[in-house]
């Protein structure tokens, strides 16, 4: 956004202290703020004066190690926020977008399980369709909502009981899920599994973010009142593998990561021994983002990939 923003000026503001003033409101802090933006700290601080000169207020008044907002600089945030959200939509809508030469980064927030089946497949066409494009790629946290809201995510890409906030979401692809345990597992062998054999085995559970939330499969497992013996938990669908080789036990995980999995290691799926319904992975963004091209483009790649039988 700063770069984008050099030399323009509007009632003889700078529209980059506008960046800044997000970054010191976001973070309460010149030295976190300076890194967020990529400004040295003394440029922050010269930054924050003129700020304080423009508004004739002092914005944020450090008390003990933390600074703190005025009354002021609280009804300003959210004017301020939503004037750069408007203005990097403005300027996303370039009818010029080209992958082939865009140097774009984009900002992904999913689990490792929709890294591993949908991202590692588009890295390797961004390889040859658009070289110099980034991809961001960061795992669910307590703060996905907000960075949404600031536009500093592009995508999010989540179950559909995870999603929240106002901006738009629609179904990206409807997932299976699968019993998976060890190749070499008796229990396994005949293809199939009864409930009681699964409900008798140890289990390997997953849970997600930093407040836990258990996996859309241990959820429903757990609506419908069917009772595991969780011998492990793990926040990495991708891990459960390593967690159930030379084992007996099993995992509820998802068909796609499954299908990825089995040539890497030896491990076996079968039906899960009850109606399970198919998981709805939702693809959010932010609403100002809608007209943006290089966006609709990315979006366009997830979902012929999501799509795609794995």
């Amino acid at each position: 956004m700063a770069s984008k923003l050099s030399r323009m000026r509007f009632k003889g503001l700078d529209l980059n202290l506008l960046v800044a003033f997000d970054a010191l409101m976001t973070t309460r802090s010149v030295s976190r703020a300076a890194e967020r933006v990529n400004l040295s700290q003394p440029a922050m601080s010269a930054a924050l004066a003129r700020l304080r000169e423009f508004f004739g207020d002092d914005l944020l008044v450090l008390q003990g190690k933390r600074m703190h907002p005025t009354a002021f600089a609280d009804e300003l945030m959210p004017q301020v926020r939503k004037s750069l959200q408007q203005l990097e939509s403005m300027l996303a809508k370039s009818p010029n977008f080209d992958p082939a030469t865009s140097q774009r980064t984009f900002r992904i927030v999913t689990s490792d399980y929709v890294q591993a089946s949908i991202i590692v497949p588009l890295v390797a066409e961004l390889a040859a369709e658009a070289p110099s494009i980034q991809l961001d790629c960061q795992l669910p946290n307590l703060t996905i909502a907000e960075h949404l809201d600031e536009g500093s995510v592009d995508v999010v890409i989540t179950p559909e009981y995870i999603v929240t906030g106002s901006h738009p979401s629609y179904e990206l692809y409807r997932e299976p899920q699968v019993v998976v345990g060890a190749a070499e597992n008796p229990v396994l062998a005949k293809g199939s599994i009864t409930a009681e054999e699964f409900e008798a085995a140890g289990h390997v559970a997953v849970v997600i973010g930093e407040r836990p939330v258990a996996s859309y499969a241990d959820r429903q497992l757990e609506i419908m009142g069917i009772r595991r013996r969780i011998e492990v938990t793990t926040s990495v669908f991708t891990l459960v593998p390593w967690l159930l080789e030379r084992t007996g036990r099993l995992a509820v995980l998802h068909e796609r990561l499954v299908v990825q999995l089995e040539d890497r290691f030896a491990i076996r799926r079968v039906p899960v021994p009850y109606p399970v319904p198919p998981m709805k992975q939702m693809l959010c963004y932010n609403a100002g983002r809608s007209e943006d091209a290089g966006l609709l483009w990315l979006r366009g790649k997830i979902e012929r990939i999501a799509r795609t039988n794995p």
